[in-house]
């Protein structure tokens, strides 16, 4: 098995998701992305399943490493807390693409249960992290950081959602303005 072609055609079905969601996977035009032919996309994933759930595991497996390098970058917790939109602002600075959770998210009723799994995945490491964070930077007790940590995962991807929608980025900046103003997100 060739591990590039592999790492590529996932790639190429992590911009296909962001950008048309699960129904974007199309083997033809993800062999036509990586320059191989589709039986390749076939040898690497038997079926369309088995590539969104293996795109949907990379993206919440590089997810989480980047939240955890964030927490190491960031000598407190609160600037951590602060950063964290970043996240989901990259998205949207590489070519108006939506999070590929939230995008397959929104999808759920008609994905394959394992490609769910991997996106609720997705949300939970999400949702952990925040909560580590919120405790650690004593904005939150643990009784109520888990869920204010859904409040934040939520709205963040929503505002995102929304920018995306209208393609302004600087519509979700503004929005997060708002929530570190209402007090949801640090100042």
């Amino acid at each position: 098995m060739n591990l590039n072609v592999r790492e590529a055609l996932l790639e190429a079905a992590r911009k296909a998701a962001q950008s048309h969601g699960y129904n974007g996977l199309n083997f033809r035009d993800l062999a036509a992305a990586v320059g191989v032919k589709s039986s390749s996309v076939h040898y690497h994933f038997p079926s369309k399943a088995d590539l969104g759930a293996a795109v949907a595991r990379r993206y919440w497996e590089d997810t989480a490493q980047a939240l955890e390098a964030l927490l190491a970058e960031s000598p407190q917790p609160q600037r951590a807390l602060h950063e964290y939109p970043r996240i989901f602002r990259k998205s949207l600075e590489d070519q108006n693409r939506l999070c590929l959770g939230s995008f397959m998210g929104a999808e759920s009723e008609g994905l394959p249960d394992a490609v769910k799994t991997e996106v609720q995945v997705f949300a939970d490491i999400n949702v952990a992290w925040l909560e580590k964070v919120l405790v650690a930077s004593s904005s939150d007790s643990p009784a109520t950081a888990h869920q204010r940590a859904r409040a934040i995962f939520a709205a963040v991807a929503g505002a995102q959602l929304i920018a995306r929608s209208r393609s302004d980025i600087a519509l979700f900046d503004e929005l997060l303005a708002t929530y570190r103003v209402s007090g949801l997100l640090p100042a």
